[in-house]
């Protein structure tokens, strides 16, 4: 006996949903996402604008920085941590930017 699979489409909702979800909008998109999906493209396209936008500001905040002005700053060892961690985090996605961009 063979069993014949077909998903009924959940595949195209598990795709649209997590389009939206990303988007971070309400379920109620979801039917305008299917029928017209274009303007939530854009909107996609400028939110990625805006996190590039995002990075490449604090990746120059941490260049220009870099220098120091000698002023002594003191902050405790969490906060310290914490702001390594998130220029590290920077750091990689310039890289991985960068990565992509060379393709």
């Amino acid at each position: 006996m063979t069993v014949i699979e077909h998903d009924f489409g959940s595949r195209a909702r598990r795709t649209v949903r997590r389009f939206r979800e990303l988007l971070a909008l309400d379920p109620l998109h979801e039917a305008n996402i299917r029928a017209n999906p274009v303007p939530y493209l854009e909107r996609a396209g400028e939110r990625i604008f805006q996190l590039e936008r995002a990075l490449f500001e604090a990746v120059r905040i941490f260049e220009r920085d870099q220098a120091g002005s000698g002023e002594t700053v003191l902050v405790d060892k969490a906060e310290y941590e914490r702001l390594l961690r998130c220029r590290a985090v920077v750091e990689k996605a310039l890289s991985e930017y960068a990565r992509d961009q060379a393709f």
